[in-house]
């Protein structure tokens, strides 16, 4: 299906060709007809797939014909909040909407701002948005359009409760259009669409495919000491344009970004401490081209979209296998082509089983060759300096360890 069989408005049609779409992905062709029409519906899709630009597209073209009222976007993450915003302005930057981005870790000001300034659609987290609800800044009594992205991720980040008390505040099921999008369809989340939706439908994309085909995927088992040597070995063999590299702690993203720029490879990191103005200037530096690689945890397997990232590398795997599929799903995005690498230690190769079990198939292992190997230079740098301290054997004042006062 071409987006131009849809009978949508010229300038949201200009919108789509100015950023490069003209055949509707399976999920598009599938969503849009019902989502244009003013039907709920309940959508299960995984990541990359192009869900984000059937609520923008179906929100643009039915806003035209109502008058007062707004449309909202609940995501589970800050990123992914920035994210939707920016798209929402290359996909409407024909039209005459005002986009609010709302989500917590900044000052309340600039966003009080927005609001006031009239913003037709509002995108946020939840926290934030209920306190701008509670201080009477943004009334929910107004939202005509609601879309609950990445259902399942607000439910795994504990959000349920906040998401129901803004769904009793906006108005009944029959007088709004409500859109809400999972990659999974749990019982948690068809609980919801049954109690706050108006008998959506339901569409399911490849349910069974958990992992993008376009996908390329390797694992290799190597020690812990050795997965730095094989991590350099690695982007030196592939030579990436860009990569993301995933560790499951922030003193592993920050040690793995440390002993890279001592090897000479410029990169950054980010976890869920760097304030939010940081973390968003990484980003925007990994997707303009500035930063090649970017060492991350679990705080950006989601809501992180970068155009064309050619290599995603499991430095750790992760200890959740719905995290491999949400990590490895930040290439091979919107039908395009890239390349998963992981790498099982000791450390973390319980999880393998589990992960393999989730994607129903096998990871191809790669046995590396010693010229995979490269020399770590930034090893010394972890090795612990004992300032004002000997070795114990000098501690007892003799080569021999006898300590000096020893009583005969």
């Amino acid at each position: 299906m071409q987006f131009h069989d849809l009978a949508l408005d010229e300038r949201i049609l200009k919108g789509i060709e100015d950023a490069g779409f003209t055949t509707c992905t399976e999920v598009q062709a599938a969503s849009l007809p019902y989502c244009l029409d003013g039907r709920d519906v309940c959508v299960q899709s995984q990541t990359g797939s192009g869900k984000t630009a059937v609520f923008l597209i179906t929100i643009f073209q039915r806003m035209m014909g109502m008058s007062n009222t707004k449309a909202l976007i609940i995501v589970p993450t800050r990123e992914l909040a920035v994210q939707v915003e920016r798209e929402a302005g290359r996909l409407g930057a024909h039209l005459d909407y005002r986009t609010a981005c709302i989500y917590g870790g900044v000052g309340y000001k600039s966003q009080e701002q927005q609001l006031k300034l009239g913003a037709n659609i509002v995108v946020g987290t939840p926290g934030r948005l209920l306190d701008l609800h509670r201080s009477g800044t943004l009334p929910f009594k107004d939202i005509g359009i609601l879309v609950i992205d990445e259902a399942d991720r607000l439910f795994d980040m504990g959000f349920i409760k906040d998401l129901r008390k803004m769904l009793r505040a906006m108005p009944p099921a029959h007088k709004r259009q409500t859109m809400l999008f999972s990659a999974t369809l749990s019982f948690l989340v068809k609980e919801l669409a049954w109690q706050y939706m108006n008998d959506p439908v339901e569409i399911e994309i490849a349910p069974e495919r958990l992992t993008v085909d376009t996908v390329t995927q390797e694992l290799y088992h190597v020690s812990n000491e050795e997965k730095m040597s094989l991590l350099l070995g690695l982007l030196n063999r592939e030579k990436p344009k860009n990569c993301m590299i995933f560790t499951n702690m922030k003193s592993t993203a920050e040690n793995v970004a440390r002993r890279l720029r001592a090897n000479g490879i410029e990169c950054e990191y980010i976890t869920g401490d760097l304030p939010q103005k940081r973390r968003i200037e990484i980003i925007d530096a990994l997707k303009t081209g500035r930063v090649p690689i970017l060492v991350a945890t679990n705080v950006a397997a989601r809501g992180l979209h970068v155009d064309e990232l050619d290599l995603v590398i499991n430095y750790d795997l992760p200890e959740d296998c719905e995290d491999y599929v949400h990590r490895i799903g930040r290439t091979a995005r919107v039908g395009r082509h890239g390349k998963a690498i992981s790498i099982a230690c000791e450390d973390y190769v319980y999880s393998l089983e589990a992960i393999e079990r989730y994607i129903n198939m096998k990871i191809p292992v790669v046995w590396p060759d010693e010229g995979l190997f490269v020399e770590d230079r930034g090893s010394a740098e972890r090795r612990p300096r004992m300032r004002g301290k000997r070795h114990p054997r000098e501690a007892a004042g003799r080569p021999g360890g006898r300590p000096k006062n020893r009583r005969r």
